[in-house]
């Protein structure tokens, strides 16, 4: 299925720009624009930046914690069991279910890998 352009058209305001670039959709074709220009090697600043050129290492490094950190929803079935288990974990430590089924999940990714 051909992707659908997501250039903005020259007529646009600023304001349709700005909130464009806002949406989901707009943060979306950002993020593959960077991430192309880091792979391609051709990520430039603008010309007349006052930001100061930064190492492409650095740069591939605030990446990587940026999609440490950031989450997706996602839909698992575990056994009621399980959930119940966390629940206890979570009314011990004071913080939420999920908080521990996350953790657990890390923990046990880690050791695989």
């Amino acid at each position: 299925m051909p992707r659908k352009s997501t250039r903005l058209h020259e007529s646009r305001s600023k304001a349709e720009e700005a909130d464009w670039y806002a949406s989901l959709e707009g943060r979306r074709q950002t993020q593959r624009e960077f991430e192309r220009a880091m792979r391609n090697g051709t990520l430039v600043r603008s010309p007349g930046s006052r930001i100061p050129r930064t190492n492409p290492n650095v740069l591939r490094a605030l990446l990587e914690q940026a999609k440490a950190k950031a989450t997706r929803p996602v839909s698992l079935r575990l056994s009621v069991a399980d959930i119940e288990l966390a629940k206890d974990i979570a009314s011990k430590r004071g913080t939420g279910y999920q908080t521990v089924l996350k953790e657990a999940i890390r923990y046990g990714l880690k050791r695989a890998g």
